[in-house]
This record gives structure tokens, sequence and C-alpha cells, in this order.
């Protein structure tokens, strides 16, 4: 019997595999990597927990029994008033902080004036070795009485966090990332803004943080060179002995502090860079 010739060989059938409609492009990638980093538990334990304490805290003046010595420190709008001075004081010393610290930092590593760190850094140091308040005594033999001192008080108070971490994360940089970055023909500025700057955010944002968190109990001082904030309500409630006074200043200002700090945990996870989400 003849033998059958062999039959065609079949042709791979097409791949009808088609992309997904929903290939995540890297620009949405990288929200949605951002947006993990926020969990739950992060945007609402600690605020959840604030408002409790302000809403205890508001029942609780519902009910107390205030004298006219208490209701006069807290009538027309007092409180209001010293929340908004206490955190204008917090903010604008912060972005001053900000825009003298962090420049500062970057200079002091770079070769042309390395050697000018250890004074610079005995500076900031300065400014926090000398209490608080008698930093703000001092600078009112310079600059008077009155908000503005506070604010300079503050600046020079809490440069330190943010000025040694900026060159702290700078000189932890290894090497020789900066080196491959200058073999493949990268300016000085380039190094700096797309390798330095990136790697070294983690740190200046905690030395951020913290001058942030500084910032808002050195405030409270303020009352003693006439600048306000929420340092009046407890300055009020000790002179005049009125425990509600001083305590809705006292839980004003930890509230304030936590809130800032908790505001600025969430920047920090916003912008630390993507190839660092798992450093601490």
């Amino acid at each position: 019997m003849p033998a059958q010739p062999d039959a065609p060989a079949e042709a791979p059938a097409p791949d009808t595999t088609a992309a997904p409609d929903d290939a995540t492009p890297p620009a949405h990638a990288a929200g949605e990597r951002v947006v993990a980093r926020l969990t739950w538990q992060k945007l609402t334990i600690l605020p959840g927990l604030i408002a409790l304490v302000l809403l205890g805290t508001w029942l609780w003046f519902r009910g107390a029994e205030l004298d006219t010595i208490a209701r006069n420190a807290l009538a027309d709008g007092n409180v209001g008033l010293r929340v908004r001075q206490h955190i204008e004081m917090t903010v604008i010393s912060t972005f001053f902080v900000l825009i003298i610290a962090i420049p500062l930092g970057i200079a002091l590593t770079r070769p042309w004036l390395r050697r000018a760190t250890p004074f610079a850094m005995g500076l900031a140091n300065l400014g926090q070795a000398v209490p608080s308040l008698g930093l703000l005594v001092l600078l009112v033999f310079w600059l008077n009485i009155g908000q503005t001192t506070a604010v300079v008080g503050m600046v020079v108070y809490a440069v330190l966090p943010v000025l040694a971490n900026t060159i702290a994360g700078l000189r932890g940089i290894d090497p020789r990332l900066t080196e491959a970055a200058r073999g493949i023909g990268m300016s000085p500025l380039g190094v700096l803004g797309k390798v330095e700057l990136p790697l070294a955010v983690p740190l200046i944002l905690a030395g951020v943080r913290n001058a942030l968190v500084l910032n808002v109990g050195t405030a409270t001082l303020a009352t003693f060179i006439g600048g306000g904030g929420l340092g009046d309500l407890i300055s009020s409630g000790i002179t005049n002995q009125r425990m509600p006074v001083l305590m809705l200043g006292s839980i004003l200002t930890v509230a304030l502090a936590l809130l800032v700090d908790w505001l600025a945990s969430i920047v920090e996870l916003l912008l630390r860079p993507r190839g660092l989400e798992g450093s601490s």
C-alpha cells in the first residue's frame, strides 16, 4: 500500500491575546505607588485622636463654670486670634529656616566651602545651646519686642536640625554614584539636582519635620516678648490661676504640634523618591 503523503504542518495559531486594556502607564503606576504609601491608618488614626481630644475639650468647656476673669481671657475671639498667631509664626519661621538652612547645607558640602562647615555648625549649635527663652530675651535688646523678634528667635533655634540633616544626607551618598554621574557627562549642577538631592531627601525632610515641631513649641514663649500666640493663654492661666484657661492653651498647643507633625509625615511620604520607599 503506497505511503500516505505527510499532512501539511498546521500553521501556528495567531496569538489573539491582546494587550490588556488597562495597561498602566508609567506615570499612572508612579501615582499608584505614591497613593499606596498613604494607608488608611496613616490618614485617619492620629487626626481622629486629635479631633476626639478637641471635641472632648469643647464639651468640657461647655459644662465648665468660668468666672469673669476666665471668660474675659477667652472672649472676643481671643482663642482664634491666638491660634492664628501661633500658626503664622510657625509657618513664617519654618519658611525662613528652609531658605537659609538647605542652600547653606548644600554650599557647605561643596569643595570650595567645605572648610567652613565646622564654623557654620558651631554657630547653629550655639543657637540651640542657648535656652530658647534666653535667646528671645537677648534678641529683644536688638530688635525690640513683638512678633518679628519671636520669628527671628524661632529661625535661629530651628536652623540646626535642617542644616545638620542636609549636610549629613549629602555627605552620606556613595561617592561612586556621583563619580558615575560625572562620568556620563553630567554637570555639577545636574549631579546635585538629579543624584545628590533626591538621595538626601529623606534626611532633609526629617530635619524639616523636627524644625516644625520645635517651632510650634518655641512659639509658646513668644508671649514673654509680646509676640502673642497660644502662650498668651498659658501665661494668663498661670498668672491668674485659672486652670481652664491654662488647660485650653496647653491642649491646643499639643494638638497643633501633633497635627503639624502628622502633616509633615504625609509630605515626607509623598516627596520620598520612588526608589527609597523601603528606607527609614
